[in-house]
């Protein structure tokens, strides 16, 4: 394993991050399997664990603070903030990124953790709702608190990225350094501004969904059908298998890609964690997986890095800051949501 210093915080963490989302409901139900994927994770040197107290809402966050028993202090420990988390059907303010709700979740997120503190704490995505200022007020106070040690976000975009920097100076409040966004050889968007102003700002990033969903694992090939239980089954909507325009394009890009690792000797899920980690302005990639030997899959990317043969030709194949399907970003604005916000 190798390490890399997350932005400006001075901590060390591995080039490969463990993700938690599949831990539960959302992925795999077997607490005993988890708690191997983790204890497997760490004995190969990954010190960086991500977490959400929406995952599973709450499930993974409580898993995974069971399977750290004893381990807690070897790792550098994230969770989130921002979605709508189940509670008494009166309560509206169970989400966003208001004061109010922040220092309820951190508590909670401490709690099912088993821990008095997180590393890092993100604000999972924008809330148009509350002032920026507000929510940083919030995170400072829970960093002055020792609570949280370094604040950070997830899938903003460049331009809220630069407004956080500012309003952080202006008043005096802790400001986020590091940032989580989707990158990965089919979902590209992010190199063209938000890796360049991380990178400004020097903030850590760390990458989420650099296998773009299970599409980069080789499951889903040109001529078979996707298995009974993937998300192109399952989530075939959400998924984007379900669009013919999209799928084909997808696949035909994957074919190339499985060519390509084979001259690189390596498979496509190292081609795909190799090639985020060959970004300057990439910090760690996370490995969101849901069994155990899906994990081993991902631990060997690290072996050695892309051939710049190898990167020419994915720049060849997916352009530089392109993207296959828009809903990859991961983040849709607000103003392009809701129609009151684009007309009188």
């Amino acid at each position: 394993m190798r390490y890399r210093i997350l932005g400006g915080t001075g901590i060390e963490v591995s080039e490969l991050c463990l993700g938690s989302m599949m831990f539960g409901a959302w992925g795999n139900t077997d607490e005993t399997e988890c708690h191997r994927i983790v204890s497997t994770a760490l004995d190969a040197g990954v010190n960086f664990v991500d977490t959400a107290d929406v995952y599973a809402f709450g499930e993974s966050e409580e898993i995974l603070g069971r399977a750290l028993k004893g381990r807690r202090d070897d790792v550098v420990l994230v969770s989130k903030v921002h979605n709508l988390m189940p509670g008494r059907p009166l309560d509206r303010n169970r989400r966003g990124n208001s004061r109010l709700w922040i220092t309820r979740a951190v508590e909670d997120s401490l709690r099912r953790l088993r821990t008095d503190h997180l590393d890092v704490y993100l604000v999972h995505r924008p809330d148009p709702r509350t002032g920026i200022e507000e929510t940083l007020g919030a995170l400072s106070d829970l960093v002055r608190a020792g609570k949280v040690r370094a604040i950070g976000t997830s899938s903003f975009p460049a331009e809220e990225i630069v407004e956080a920097q500012w309003a952080a100076r202006r008043a005096g409040r802790e400001r986020f350094t590091v940032e989580q966004l989707s990158y990965s050889i089919l979902a590209r968007h992010a190199e063209a501004a938000a890796l360049p102003t991380a990178q400004r700002h020097g903030l850590g990033v760390m990458v989420w969904s650099p296998l773009s969903g299970g599409w980069l694992t080789g499951k889903y090939r040109a001529g078979s059908e996707p298995a009974g239980d993937s998300r192109a089954r399952t989530h075939g909507d959400h998924f984007d298998y379900a669009d013919e325009r999209i799928r084909e394009r997808k696949l035909a890009v994957v074919e190339e890609l499985v060519r390509l690792a084979a001259d690189e000797g390596c498979t496509l899920v190292e081609l795909a964690l190799r090639f985020v980690l060959a970004h300057p302005g990439v910090t760690s990639a996370l490995m969101g997986p849901r069994t155990h030997d899906q994990l081993l899959t991902q631990l060997t990317a690290v072996d050695r890095p892309l051939s710049a043969e190898a990167l020419d030709r994915i720049d060849e194949l997916v352009a530089p800051g392109s993207v296959l399907n828009p809903r990859d970003i991961g983040h849709t604005p607000p103003a392009l949501e809701t129609a009151a916000l684009r007309r009188r």
